[in-house]
C-alpha cells in the first residue's frame, strides 16, 4: 500500500474506534490469560518458529497471527474435506454448549444489548451453514467434460463488531473453515476480551480433535496498527469486515479484495391493507431484539396517516410504551448531542453512546417515566427529520411517522435508509405496494409482513449469517462467498451415451 493510504486507512481507523468504544485503544481490556501448551512442540510451530503455536489462536502481533493462520491453512489442506467438516461442527456444538457463559460475559464486557438474546444469537450458530453449501458444478458434451469447483483464498483477515462478537466471530469461522480458509481477527476493541476467550477454547478443541492449530487466531489487543499490519500481510488474501462506514471504507482503501458488512438504518412501511395486530407483533420483535442492536432491526415506522392511530394501539397493547411529546423531548436530549448547522444549514446529531444497546428502562429515566418490569420497546410518534428516524441509534425505541400514501412512505424510506441498500420492511396485502417498495429500496434484506429476523432465516424461509455485505454487494455471507471459482476441462469424446 502506499504511504498515502496507509495514513489514510490509519486516520479513518483511529477516529472509528475511538469513537465507538469510548476509549483509547490502549486502554482497551487485555485478553485472559494464553491457555498452558502441551502439545510437546516446545512452544515453537511445526517449522520451528517460536510463537506461532502454543497460544490457542490469541496473539499479542498481528504479523505472527497471520503467519499462524497460514500454517494452518496449509494443514487444513491436507485434511480435506473431512477436516473442515469437523470443525465446523466443533464450533456450532461449542457455542451452543457455552452460550449462557459466553453470552454473559460479552454482556459484562459491552454493557449492551441482553442476556437472554445474546444467548440465543450464539445457540442459533447451527444454522450457519457448513461444507454442504460447496457442491461443484460439472457438464459433459461433445467435446468433453468440465468441472467447476469452489476454491479456498487461504488466509482471510476479519473485522468484527462490539455488537455482536462471538456470535459474529462463529459464524465467520464456520463459513470461512467450510470454505477451507483459516482465519485472523481483528475484533472490536470494546469486545476484544470476550472474543479471545471464544477463539482460544476453539482452538483447543480443534486442535485436540483435528491437530490441527490456530485455524482461527485473533488479536488480543486490537488497534489500528494491528488492523493495517494484518491488511498488509501476504498471507491474507481477502478481507471480511463488519462495521460503520469508517472500517468499511479503510478496508477498501488497503488494495486487497473487501467483502464488507457495514451499516444500516431500516425503515419500515405499514399500509391499509395489514393486518395492524400482527404487524405491531412483529415490529416489536425486530425492534427490541437484543435491544434493537441488530443491523437489519427496524429503526423507524412510517405508516399511512388513517392506519397510524391503530398501529400504535396495537403497540400498547402487545406490550410498548408510548411516550408523549415531553418524553420524547426529554429522552432526545439525553440521546443525543444536536450541533446547530452554521448558516442556516441543517443541525447534526451525535447520538450519545451511553444509551446504545441499553435497557429501555434506562431510556425511560431519561424521559422522565416509570415502565412496568419487561417491557422491551419504547414508542413515538416523531416528524421525518426527527434524529431518531435519521440516526442508526440502535436504542430499544422506534419513531413512528405518519405519511399521506405509498408515494411518500417510499420516499420517506428511501431518505431515512441512506442509500445503505441494507433493509427494508413492509407490512402490506397490496402486491402493488409490495412490488414498488421493493424495487425503489433495492435493499439487500426484504422483508414482507414479518419481523427483520425473518430475512435471516428466522421465521422465514433462508439461511442464516452475521455478516451482511450489503457495500460489496455479496449479500447474505455463505461459504461460497468466501471461495473462488476454478474450471478444470477433459477434452474428448467422454460420455458413455
Amino acid at each position: 500500500m502506499s504511504s498515502l493510504n496507509e495514513n489514510l486507512i490509519r486516520d479513518v481507523v483511529t477516529e472509528v474506534l475511538s469513537r465507538l468504544s469510548g476509549a483509547t485503544i490502549a486502554a482497551a481490556a487485555p485478553a485472559a490469560a494464553p491457555a498452558k501448551h502441551d502439545c510437546g512442540c516446545g512452544g515453537k510451530g511445526a517449522n520451528g518458529t517460536p510463537g506461532l503455536r502454543g497460544k490457542y489462536g490469541v496473539f499479542s502481533d498481528a504479523n505472527e497471527a497471520c503467519a499462524a493462520a497460514h500454517e494452518a491453512y496449509l494443514q487444513l489442506q491436507k485434511g480435506g474435506i473431512a477436516a473442515r467438516a469437523k470443525i465446523v461442527e466443533i464450533v456450532k456444538n461449542m457455542a451452543d454448549a457455552n452460550s449462557e457463559a459466553w453470552g454473559r460475559l460479552e454482556l459484562e464486557e459491552t454493557k449492551i444489548g441482553r442476556l437472554d438474546h445474546k444467548i440465543e444469537k450464539l445457540k442459533i450458530i447451527r444454522l450457519v451453514p457448513g461444507v454442504e453449501w460447496l457442491r461443484p458444478d460439472a457438464r459433459s458434451g461433445d467435446h468433453g467434460i468440465m468441472l467447476e469447483e469452489y476454491t479456498p483464498f487461504g488466509v482471510v483477515g476479519a473485522v468484527t463488531p462490539s455488537t455482536h462478537s462471538i456470535p459474529t466471530l462463529s459464524g465467520n469461522i464456520v463459513n470461512i473453515i467450510a470454505a477451507g480458509n483459516a482465519v485472523v481477527f481483528n475484533p472490536h476493541p470494546s469486545a476484544a476480551r470476550c472474543a479471545a476467550v471464544a477463539v482460544r477454547a476453539y482452538n483447543e478443541a480443534i486442535f485436540r480433535e483435528t491437530g490441527i492449530e490456530n485455524v482461527a487466531t485473533i488479536i488480543e489487543r486490537p488497534s489500528m496498527d494491528s488492523f493495517a499490519a494484518m491488511c498488509k500481510h501476504e498471507a491474507v488474501r481477502i478481507l471480511l469486515v463488519t462495521g460503520g462506514p469508517g472500517v468499511v471504507k479503510a478496508a477498501m482503501l488497503t488494495g486487497k479484495r473487501a467483502i464488507c458488512a457495514g451499516p444500516g438504518n431500516p425503515p419500515v412501511y405499514v399500509d391499509d391493507t395489514a393486518c395492524l395486530k400482527r404487524a405491531a407483533k412483529a415490529i416489536i420483535q425486530g425492534a427490541s431484539y437484543d435491544n434493537n442492536l441488530l443491523c437489519i432491526g427496524e429503526k423507524e415506522v412510517f405508516s399511512l396517516d388513517k392506519i397510524t392511530d391503530g398501529l400504535m394501539a396495537q403497540m400498547e397493547l402487545n406490550g410498548a410504551v408510548r411516550l408523549n411529546s415531553s418524553q420524547l423531548d426529554a429522552l432526545t436530549k439525553a440521546a443525543f448531542t444536536i450541533t446547530p448547522g452554521q448558516g442556516g444549514g441543517c443541525s447534526h446529531a451525535a447520538v450519545n453512546k451511553d444509551f446504545i444497546g441499553k435497557d429501555p428502562s434506562v431510556l425511560a429515566k431519561a424521559a422522565g417515566i416509570n415502565i412496568p418490569a419487561g417491557t422491551q420497546l419504547l414508542f413515538a410518534e416523531t416528524d421525518a427529520q426527527h434524529p431518531f428516524v435519521v440516526e442508526e441509534q440502535m436504542m430499544p425505541f422506534l419513531p413512528i411517522t405518519r405519511v399521506r400514501n405509498l408515494e411518500e412512505g417510499v420516499a420517506r424510506s428511501l431518505e431515512a435508509e441512506h442509500g445503505y441498500k441494507h433493509t427494508s420492511i413492509i407490512h402490506s396485502n397490496d402486491l402493488d405496494a409490495l412490488t414498488t417498495m421493493g424495487r425503489a429500496l433495492d435493499t439487500t434484506l426484504y422483508i414482507k409482513n414479518g419481523p427483520c429476523m425473518a430475512g435471516l432465516g428466522l421465521g422465514g424461509e433462508g439461511y442464516l449469517s452475521f455478516s451482511i455485505a450489503t457495500p460489496t454487494g455479496e449479500g447474505v455471507s455463505n461459504p461460497r462467498t468466501f471461495t473462488r471459482v476454478r474450471r478444470c476441462v477433459m477434452v474428448d469424446n467422454l460420455r458413455i451415451y
